[in-house]
């Protein structure tokens, strides 16, 4: 998929995360799940806080209704669009839902693992690896967390990481 592809799914996917703070009062992270012929297959944003589930991170919740949508827990050749970089959770989700590629924003330093703290995407010693592209519109991903957790902590500094490894 080309560079005007990944802006146009990933604003889609930054959409959904500022739904997710404005609706749901959730951390603000979005993903999208793309079919391999570019047809959108399904979208989530973070909704652990609200549904009380520690697993309902927005890309989990994009593959469990893409699956429930497709019949199928495998989600081959689809390429997963998330606002900040994927837990080790995710990644594994990832992993065993033979995802193609995932593109993600901003990177976690906390807990990222797709090569900031973790590269499960690309272990070899999976039966399956996923391709991973990063930095597309990392700036406004960061942005909206840096917002987000600055207005829930007060404006303490340690807003100032994007990734905060609370419900990311």
């Amino acid at each position: 998929m080309g560079v005007t592809t990944d802006l146009h799914w990933m604003r889609h996917a930054l959409d959904l995360a500022a739904r997710a703070a404005r609706e749901d009062d959730e951390v603000p992270i979005g993903a999208v799940l793309i079919a391999s012929d570019g047809t959108l297959l399904a979208e989530g944003w973070n909704r652990n806080i609200s549904e009380h589930d520690p697993s309902a991170h927005a890309e989990i919740v994009a593959m469990r209704r893409a699956g429930q949508a497709l019949g199928n827990h495998r989600l081959l050749g689809a390429t997963l669009y998330v606002t900040l970089e994927p837990c080790a959770m995710c990644a594994m989700a990832m992993v065993h839902a033979r995802i193609a590629r995932v593109v993600f924003a901003a990177r976690d330093p906390k807990t990222g693992a797709a090569g900031s703290v973790f590269n499960l995407l690309a272990d070899p010693r999976h039966n399956h690896r996923v391709q991973v592209d990063e930095g597309v519109l990392a700036d406004e991903a960061s942005a909206m967390l840096t917002a987000w957790f600055r207005a829930k902590r007060g404006g303490s500094p340690r807003a100032d990481t994007a990734g905060s490894g609370d419900g990311a």
